[in-house]
């Protein structure tokens, strides 16, 4: 993976084309490896291979893109939806406290969710689905987008800087941050929930 990951991340003008698609398709098939490629190709730009500013325009804007597609396809289905959820009062109940969640912290939900990798094409889906307005949304992800963008490519180019002279290294050790920094964040928004649904005891 590792190889064909290079191979992607070419040095190329074709990279960058790349870099959106991937980031584009992240956001509907969760297994597409957008944010590996990201990191891949900034660790390239840190020996001149490519920039860094295009890498990170091509990244954010992808996934910006990708988002909205799985907005729209949840406001698509959003009356369906609607009907499902009224044949029971669970799911009723379930689907407006996902309005009332994504109504109240919005900005919150989307911008994190887009670092969790399948989080973020539930969360994207829900909001049209709950139809959130979509200029609230396009906002709040636009946020999301730069931020997941500018990460991955920080990581990428830091990694690539500390071996300007040997960019296979500095690739492989972008990727490597990347998964610490990945499992770490994973494990603090797994202890953060925890708490969350811990209940308080009563004096």
């Amino acid at each position: 993976m590792f190889d064909s990951l290079v191979d992607l991340a070419s040095g190329s003008a074709w990279t960058y084309a790349v870099v959106f698609g991937f980031a584009a398709l992240d956001a509907i098939a969760p297994l597409v490896p957008s944010e590996t490629l990201v990191v891949a190709s900034a660790a390239l730009a840190a020996s001149g291979q490519l920039s860094l500013t295009f890498v990170l325009l091509a990244a954010a804007t992808g996934a910006f893109i990708g988002d909205n597609t799985v907005y729209l396809i949840g406001r698509a289905t959003s009356e369906r939806v609607e009907r499902w959820a009224s044949g029971s009062e669970r799911r009723g109940r379930r689907l407006e406290a996902a309005k009332r969640q994504l109504e109240v912290r919005g900005a919150t939900i989307i911008v994190v969710s887009r670092f969790v990798p399948g989080g973020r094409t539930a969360t994207m889906l829900a909001a049209g689905v709950v139809t959130l307005r979509w200029r609230r949304f396009a906002a709040y992800d636009l946020v999301a987008a730069a931020f997941w963008a500018l990460y991955a490519g920080l990581i990428g180019f830091v990694g690539g800087t500390a071996f300007e002279d040997e960019p296979l290294v500095g690739v492989a050790l972008a990727l490597g941050l990347a998964a610490v920094l990945g499992l770490l964040i994973e494990a603090l928004r797994r202890v953060l929930r925890r708490r969350r649904q811990r209940p308080s005891s009563s004096d």
